[in-house]
């Protein structure tokens, strides 16, 4: 089954009717979750918004576009396509057909993967709820609520397999994952990064491009599994993250471009009392936020994740294009570590506990093609600086390089000295004041913010000008 069922209350391609005790535990927890997101979802009153929704998973056509009220959205359940050919494709396991159920002895850690995954979807709802108040355009803030209403809906996709494979547990689980809070301090979300603020709109950009890009790879390798339902569930929810990502991509390109334009028809570097943000800045931000989401991809060296990938549970980033035997217990793989003498250093560790470090790596290489693209609106507009990607070592808290302190360059540093010397590199007080002083809404149709230029294309062929959003 591929379409979506929307004459059921909770939409689904799953024949969720046909399994009445699943469906009801399910309706149960959707008021909750409509709870939820009346209280810690988005706080701009709207009317309704020019929302996609999906309808099939299938390759083509698979979602519709329209004004829909947010709380009246669709949120459902959507598997890919069940591939009767498929094998699993690494570890012990690798040529057996994939599990329907979930196997006793992978029982916890399955669960365990899938909770971690589902708590990072409504944190980022919550990360993001006050920032259509400050919306630069109407266009930047439908995609803000597209992103929003997917990643409700991404939990929607981890409760449903935690309802449906893990039992009781499982449903206390899913309460929980409402219950936890980003930024609590008595129920915080499980990972570092989203419990950080996004109080304004670069960071909102930057948290897309890199943040979650880590959640594309994350997404990946649970994708990879040879549990056949959580591969169906990440295969089609990469399929929705691809938007998430695009707002990243394009919304700093905007900032860069608006910053450089700005900078050139002034003869000046200073662009702060102009309205813009300067360069050394975005920076700043891009330092942050993705030092902090090198964090989400743990320590180089982990047990568990070699544990996991022998098991047949968790991948690596597109393993059917790994020129290997899919098994790894020969080989091994050069990690970041610290010398003993304490220095920035690698040392060899067997490629089953370095697999963090082997999908960090693929993460590195892809977020170093928007800092690519972003040095070329610079290089186009005459300009000489450029954007860079830290140090592996810089800012990091945890693994190889969280007991030390490295600049951007990745000279060590004294803890003494990177108190003095962190405000170069990381955003200041004085940096967030001024990125906030400029966050003023424009919902006037076919306008746009002075700090940000406008998108080349609108959303689903329409013109930039569209009413995207109509507000309360």
């Amino acid at each position: 089954m591929t379409a979506a069922d929307y004459d059921e209350k909770i939409p689904n391609n799953v024949d969720l009717r046909e399994d009445r005790r699943l469906q009801r535990a399910l309706e149960s927890w959707q008021p909750n979750f409509l709870d939820w997101w009346e209280s810690m979802g988005p706080t701009l009153p709207t009317q309704d918004v020019y929302l996609r929704t999906a309808v099939n998973v299938g390759r083509e056509g698979w979602a519709h576009f329209g004004h829909v009220p947010m709380r009246d959205y669709r949120w459902g359940i959507f598997l890919a396509e069940r591939d009767a050919d498929r094998q699993i494709g690494f570890g012990q396991h690798k040529g057996e057909p994939p599990w329907q159920q979930v196997p006793g002895e992978y029982r916890a850690d399955l669960q365990r993967l899938i909770v971690i995954q589902g708590d990072t979807e409504p944190a980022s709802v919550e990360q993001q709820r006050n920032l259509g108040a400050a919306a630069p355009s109407l266009y930047d803030l439908r995609n803000l609520f597209q992103v929003n209403v997917e990643e409700g809906r991404h939990l929607w996709a981890m409760v449903y397999l935690l309802h449906a494979y893990f039992g009781r547990e499982g449903r206390e689980e899913a309460e929980e994952l409402l219950h936890r809070n980003s930024g609590s301090v008595d129920a915080p979300r499980i990972l570092g990064a989203f419990n950080e603020e996004t109080p304004d709109w670069l960071s909102f950009y930057m948290f897309t491009y890199f943040t979650d890009r880590d959640g594309k790879y994350q997404l990946g390798t649970l994708k990879e599994s040879g549990f056949d339902p959580l591969s169906r569930t990440c295969e089609f929810m990469l399929k929705e993250e691809a938007h998430h990502m695009m707002v990243g991509t394009t919304g700093v390109d905007r900032v860069v471009e608006r910053t450089a334009q700005v900078m050139v028809e002034n003869d000046t570097d200073d662009v702060a009392a102009l309205g813009a943000i300067p360069l050394p800045v975005i920076q700043k931000y891009l330092n942050f936020h993705y030092s902090v989401s090198l964090d989400l991809f743990g320590s180089e060296t982990s047990t568990n994740v070699a544990n996991y990938y022998t098991a047949g549970i968790k991948g690596r980033w597109l393993e059917d294009r790994r020129r290997d035997d899919h098994k790894l217990t020969d080989d091994g793989i050069m990690v970041e570590a610290l010398t003993p003498e304490g220095e920035i250093g690698q040392t060899e560790v067997s490629a089953l506990t370095g697999l963090n470090t082997d999908l960090r790596r693929e993460y590195i290489a892809d977020c170093a093609g928007g800092v690519k693209r972003w040095n070329r609106i610079l290089e186009q507009a005459g300009l000489a600086q450029r954007l860079k990607l830290p140090h592996i070592a810089f800012n990091r808290k945890v693994g190889a390089f969280s007991s030390i302190e490295a600049s951007p360059d990745g000279e060590q540093l004294s803890a003494d000295e990177w108190q003095r010397r962190q405000g170069q590199w990381l955003p200041t007080d004085t940096d967030k004041t001024h990125v906030r002083s400029l966050m003023r809404p424009v919902y006037e149709r076919g306008k746009i913010a002075a700090w940000i230029a406008p998108p080349r294309q609108g959303i689903n062929g329409q013109p930039f000008d569209y009413d995207y959003v109509h507000l309360s």
